[in-house]
């Protein structure tokens, strides 16, 4: 029996492109790297910022924590509210808060952005705990998922994670938790991204992601 559902949150719950792709867009102008195409920057959703910015511009440990140090400043100066919650999250929400499910989310976006993220769209009065990356990155996915574990009281195999990308497939894997892959993201594309994996499902839309979850 499911108990609690874990949301990773850019690409599942919130679609943040438009925010973060003027972000990282601004860091590499300030810097002086050149603009990439829309497609590549999209990528940079989901990973931790300390993998994209070294893999998409080859840049060194310094100018790394530079550019994350501009992207935070001006997502936290109003882009980060460039975004929307997917059609269907507040009645996927909604349904699962009258089976008695419990939410929480965990991601690799900085704790105090994801809470103020979330409190801004509403979606935090179905989410909690909420657990986040640290500002120096020390926290993975998967410790984010076990502290979300800890404040829930469940273990590992009580709880599913939803999310979008390789990253928090290979964090719930990590944790020990059944992940269920969600292709209206920025990760997975399609059925053909998923064949083969052992996922407790993979849903093209949020109320498909109901469906699985509930048995029906």
């Amino acid at each position: 029996m499911v108990n609690a559902v874990l949301f990773d949150l850019d690409g599942t719950l919130v679609d943040t492109s438009e925010g973060v792709v003027e972000c990282v867009s601004y860091a590499a102008e300030v810097l002086g790297y050149p603009l990439l195409p829309r497609e590549e920057l999209l990528t940079f959703i989901g990973p931790p910022l300390t993998l994209s910015f070294p893999r998409h511009y080859n840049m060194d440990e310094a100018a790394t924590w530079e550019a994350i140090r501009l992207f935070r400043e001006h997502y936290k100066a109003g882009a980060m509210f460039k975004a929307k919650p997917y059609d269907g999250i507040p009645e996927l929400c909604q349904t699962l808060e009258r089976r008695g499910i419990s939410m929480a989310v965990a991601t690799n976006k900085v704790e105090a952005q994801a809470k103020r993220l979330l409190a801004h769209f509403g979606l935090d009065r179905w989410c909690s705990p909420i657990r986040g990356a640290d500002p120096e990155g020390r926290l993975k996915k998967a410790d984010c998922i076990r502290l979300c574990l800890e404040e829930l009281r469940l273990s590992p195999e009580q709880a599913v994670l939803i999310g979008d990308t390789e990253f928090d497939a290979e964090g719930a894997e990590t944790a020990g938790v059944p992940f269920l892959a969600v292709t209206y993201g920025f990760g997975f594309r399609g059925p053909e991204d998923t064949a083969g994996r052992s996922f407790f499902g993979t849903a093209a839309s949020p109320m498909e992601a109901a469906e699985i979850l509930l048995g029906e």
